[in-house]
């Protein structure tokens, strides 16, 4: 089969174009092979401007998340700062006063630093989640064992019932539900009970935790696993619930939020 050489040159410009960004329909309908090759060039064309969009999003998100990581970190180092600063020239009460702010932010410091690596980890795919069944309470046990000083010190119970088996990697769900946990004492008053159900159904096997904090609003609900939004208190940074969130994803799982009437429960789910 002959080729006119004017249409190797305009399939040669229309090339040109494509390379340049430009918008080119090479789609032919004919038959014969310099009509299969001029399909299957569009055809890597769509696939490069595919890759070409993906790669300008996540540009784009990346630059996003660096601007919230920055200004989340500047908040406490620029407080910790400040008070390292008037603490030379302060009267012994107010010395006190702030190296006990210092620590507070230096601690929550680190944990935002912690969790942001995690959820760097999450996102790069560098995760290989294990599975085994692993009874509830045991998971709980291991979840409730960072969480102890901050019960402690709001005179919060916790209440267990059920004792499910449940499909995941025991380390990772563990740091997720620590965080669900965490929330929702942040969100109970003090001397409240959060209570921590397990069970299982056809479809999946689950846990769940319930605060005493009033419940939210749909439209808490509808941002509460935004990063960097959906914190429902001033002193939280909204990463905790999009890291547990990302976990049990990761996981071929999946959180529910809802309200109680008296609260709000998280429920993880683990689907079989």
């Amino acid at each position: 089969m002959l080729i006119d050489k004017r249409d190797i040159l305009r399939l040669s410009a229309d090339v040109r174009r494509i390379i340049d960004g430009q918008d080119v329909d090479l789609r032919d309908n004919r038959e014969g092979p310099f009509s299969m090759l001029k399909n299957d060039i569009h055809t890597l064309a769509d696939l490069k401007n595919e890759q070409v969009g993906a790669l300008r999003r996540d540009k784009a998100t990346l630059k996003h998340t660096l601007a919230d990581i920055s200004h989340q970190l500047k908040t406490p180092l620029t407080s910790m700062m400040i008070m390292a600063d008037l603490l030379e020239g302060a009267p012994p009460e107010k010395q006190a006063e702030f190296i006990a702010n210092i620590r507070t932010s230096l601690v929550r410091t680190e944990w935002l630093v912690s969790v942001l690596l995690k959820m760097a980890k999450l996102d790069a795919g560098m995760v290989q989640f294990s599975r085994e069944s692993v009874p509830a309470g045991a998971l709980a046990g291991l979840a409730l064992e960072p969480l102890q000083v901050l019960l402690d010190l709001k005179n919060q119970s916790i209440a267990i019932s059920g004792d499910a088996g449940l499909p995941c990697d025991r380390r990772w769900t563990a740091e997720a539900l620590t965080n669900v946990i965490k929330n929702a004492s942040e969100h109970s008053p003090d001397n409240e009970t959060i209570r921590i159900e397990s069970g299982e159904n056809p479809i999946c096997a689950w846990i769940s935790v319930t605060d005493s904090g009033g419940g939210m609003s749909n439209a808490e609900i509808a941002r509460i696993f935004k990063r960097f939004e959906g914190s429902r208190n001033e002193t939280g940074y909204g990463i905790g619930l999009p890291l547990a969130l990302a976990i049990m994803r990761g996981q071929n799982g999946d959180i529910q939020a809802e309200n109680t009437g008296s609260g709000a429960m998280f429920t993880l789910k683990f689907f079989k």
